[in-house]
């Protein structure tokens, strides 16, 4: 196959829960285990530390990373969901994993692909791992694709793990209070390996603690530690809270040499050395254009709040949902004072704008609907005037089609 067929059969073939939702999800690990056995456990040949929360987790990676990378560190990274192109979840120092090795990985392994049904996410966690083995890195940084306990990439023994937060967030899944969430997060602290916590919180805190002292894990919240705020070329206020636990991760890290330097090169080069995407990114200044992936309560919230403290005449909000959201619900946290673009995402269970914009009626927020993203955005910007702000997210795929 070329690499385009490669890409397509990946999609195609199994299911995702990019497209899918919940029926995508497996809940058990017996064919990443299998996987893994098959590819003789690339996974034990390369240190790691995992990554897991339902807000920030995908920052704290690359802020991970990107420190790393500053102390001279090869350091992989995987990540997900991708937003622009499917190499982005696989990289080494900033670099996508080659196409070549794509396309060979699933060419030689199509056949046990096929037969055993592997998902998507089980297939590039083992392609993931085998690449991070084959190219030696020094150390991977390997984050919770959802939940903890039984995500794919849980069959690795990380020098540490880190958990940044809890949050209401495939509920249908995971479970629909914040302690049941937290119990499928916490599935991923390792019998005798030290655990961060990067925010403390009263629902979450005992269960924390309560697992890692069952497994002899040391248990770190980073809210204990004396951690200075650190600049980092992220921009959102609520990136400070992600670089605490980032911090706190990094001093429980053994054998790595990483210095304060290290930690502030490393906090202000995270999209240059990293190429992260879609968190509180501005596109262009005059009108100011941001765009951001939160999709749930919590994240919703705290860009919410750096949203009421920027400067603008008139908030344009570009917004559109995945179907599998309690949207009613998210909708109320959204700014009143607002002209809204409803759009839908390209991808299958992306939300009718029709249906998004009479949930939207009903709570006093007033719009349009249009049938794309670029449809609404570009009516956001033949309306906006300079000193506007045009806001575009609700979901990640909203996001995909605009960085």
């Amino acid at each position: 196959m070329t690499y385009q067929e490669t890409l397509d059969w990946l999609f195609a073939q199994l299911p995702i829960y990019q497209t899918k939702g919940v029926g995508a999800f497996k809940g058990k690990l017996d064919n990443i285990l299998a996987f893994s056995e098959h590819l003789d456990h690339p996974e034990k040949k390369i240190k790691t530390i995992h990554v897991a929360g339902t807000n920030g987790k995908g920052s704290s990676c690359h802020m991970l990373a990107s420190i790393l990378q500053e102390a001279g560190y090869k350091t992989g990274l995987y990540t997900s969901p991708h937003l622009k192109d499917f190499r982005e979840r696989i990289k080494i120092n900033g670099e996508m994993v080659g196409k070549d090795f794509v396309k060979g990985f699933i060419g030689e392994h199509q056949s046990f692909l096929e037969y055993h049904q592997l998902s998507f996410f089980e297939m590039t966690v083992g392609m993931a791992f085998q690449y991070f083995a084959k190219e030696q890195v020094d150390i991977a940084v390997i984050e919770v694709g959802l939940g903890g306990r039984l995500d794919s990439t849980n069959i690795i023994r990380p020098e540490v793990s880190l958990v940044t937060n809890i949050g209401y967030d495939h509920m249908s899944i995971l479970g629909n209070t914040l302690e049941k969430i937290a119990m499928e997060k916490a599935g991923i602290i390792k019998r005798n390996i030290p655990v961060v916590i990067s925010e403390r919180q009263p629902e979450t805190e005992m269960i924390f603690t309560l697992i890692a002292n069952q497994r002899n894990a040391e248990i770190i919240f980073a809210d204990d530690l004396d951690i200075p705020s650190y600049r980092t070329d992220l921009l959102g206020d609520y990136q400070d809270k992600n670089s605490k636990g980032v911090v706190a991760c990094l001093r429980t890290l053994r054998d790595f040499n990483i210095t304060e330097k290290h930690i502030k090169n490393g906090l202000q080069s995270v999209v240059q050395n990293t190429g992260l995407l879609g968190r509180w990114q501005v596109l262009q200044k005059e009108p100011l254009v941001v765009c951001d992936t939160a999709h749930n309560k919590e994240g919703l919230e705290l860009v919410f709040d750096q949203l009421s403290r920027q400067e603008f005449k008139e908030l344009h909000m570009v917004v559109g949902f995945v179907n599998d959201k309690n949207v009613k619900d998210l909708l109320r946290l959204f700014p009143k004072q607002a002209r809204y673009y409803f759009v839908k995402p390209n991808v299958p269970r992306g939300m009718d704008p029709r249906e998004v914009l009479d949930l939207a009626n009903t709570i006093g927020l007033k719009g349009e609907k249009y049938a794309t993203v670029q449809k609404g955005l570009d009516k956001a910007m033949a309306k906006a005037r300079v000193n506007d702000l045009i806001y575009i997210g609700g979901s990640t795929f909203v996001v995909a089609e605009v960085v």
